[in-house]
């Protein structure tokens, strides 16, 4: 470990840099660019000392930052079993191990998605009434805070209706402290806003996070659809893996779809060429808005500690975004509170079948008396 010139600061995040597809460079340039922006911060740079030691000095960066040796890297190819049997030397493991011992807050990784959950699941432990861990991720809106929250981005394909009420308290928490809402309001993804459509654990789970939305601090709005996840109608959309993963592969798709039809059309001829440049700010700021640099994080919840899954392709830009979002998380003490939070989620179940049985009892005294 090369350690730092500078007194111990009150932000210290927790870096993989050979996660990325493109090695460590990229994430030193983001790193660099997130810390001219926070002087305050302090950073545990985890990989090949050798490799990394070259990059802060270009950087200048050596001040803000320790490098933890860590000489073995998680290929993307590698499966988790794998990296749980022979990946206790890596920048991966490393970086994680960092978070567990409490000398970060937060841990950033470009690696691979599965590896990194798995290491995290076991290093890291769900947290109380926790069952199965969520991946939250920020969706371009309407809103005033320019994003929604969508979870479960793919962390399990599966989601009963307990794992979604658990959801919609992560979520609930995650907005309030990853975008500053006091009272956000959660929605349940479903093929229709009416009541009866949906499987019936949409039904039992709508029901649930309804009763509990007054203790948990929180507006439930009910059922949206896919159309509502750019609207400014919620602020947290609620829904299992599988069909959170398609969700955001379809948009993030869409999206490139976009600005590549954009520019084909603007530079078809002469004259749309010439508007392109009578648009060029407007158009400059719907590229900010759609770019999916600018959402780069997916959140891992529900365990005890908090991880961040960047994109492996991200470029020093969405590193950047994604070191943004681990510091807010960290100054806020997310993952207390968020354990705190999801500590109740049992309680409040359990308070909703208790309603349940007293009613179906009523209705039973009911039935009798007729």
């Amino acid at each position: 470990m090369t350690s730092s010139d500078t007194a111990p600061s009150s932000l210290v995040l927790s870096v993989d840099a050979m996660g990325g597809d493109e090695g460590p460079a990229p994430i030193v340039a983001g790193l660099a660019r997130f810390l001219a922006k926070n002087a305050g911060a302090h950073v545990l740079l985890h990989g090949p000392e050798a490799e990394l030691k070259p990059l802060i000095e270009k950087r200048k960066i050596t001040k803000s930052v320790t490098i933890v040796d860590a000489p073995d890297v998680v290929a993307m190819t590698d499966k988790p079993s794998h990296v749980m049997r022979h990946g206790k030397s890596t920048s991966m493991w490393s970086a994680i191990e960092s978070v567990r011992a409490k000398d970060a807050s937060v841990c950033v990784s470009c690696g691979n998605t599965g590896a990194l959950m798995a290491v995290s699941m076991i290093r890291l432990r769900k947290a109380e009434g926790v069952n199965r861990p969520a991946i939250a991720c920020l969706w371009p809106s309407r809103n005033a805070a320019g994003f929604n929250v969508m979870l479960d981005a793919g962390a399990d394909i599966r989601a009963d209706e307990e794992d979604l009420l658990t959801y919609a308290l992560m979520g609930a928490s995650y907005a309030r402290n990853g975008l500053g809402l006091a009272h956000p309001r959660v929605g349940l993804l479903n093929v229709g806003v009416e009541e009866h459509k949906g499987r019936a654990e949409l039904k039992v789970a709508h029901d649930m996070i309804a009763k509990a939305a007054p203790r948990g601090d929180f507006d439930y709005v009910g059922f949206v659809e896919g159309g509502d996840l750019p609207s400014a109608r919620v602020d947290v959309i609620v829904t299992d893996g599988f069909t959170g993963n398609v969700a955001l592969k379809t948009g993030e798709g869409t999206a490139n779809f976009i600005s590549e039809s954009l520019r084909a059309a603007f530079k078809a001829t002469p004259f749309s060429r010439i508007a392109a440049l009578l648009a060029a700010t407007s158009l400059g700021r719907l590229k900010k808005k759609i770019d999916p640099r600018r959402v780069n994080g997916g959140v891992f919840l529900g365990l005890n500690g908090t991880v961040i899954k960047s994109h492996g392709s991200a470029d020093a830009t969405g590193v950047e975004a994604a070191l943004v979002l681990a510091a807010q998380l960290g100054r806020s003490g997310f993952s207390d509170k968020l354990a705190a939070r999801v500590a109740s989620a049992a309680v409040l179940a359990q308070d909703g079948e208790n309603d349940a049985t007293d009613q179906n009892g009523a209705n039973d005294k009911d039935e009798k008396n007729t």
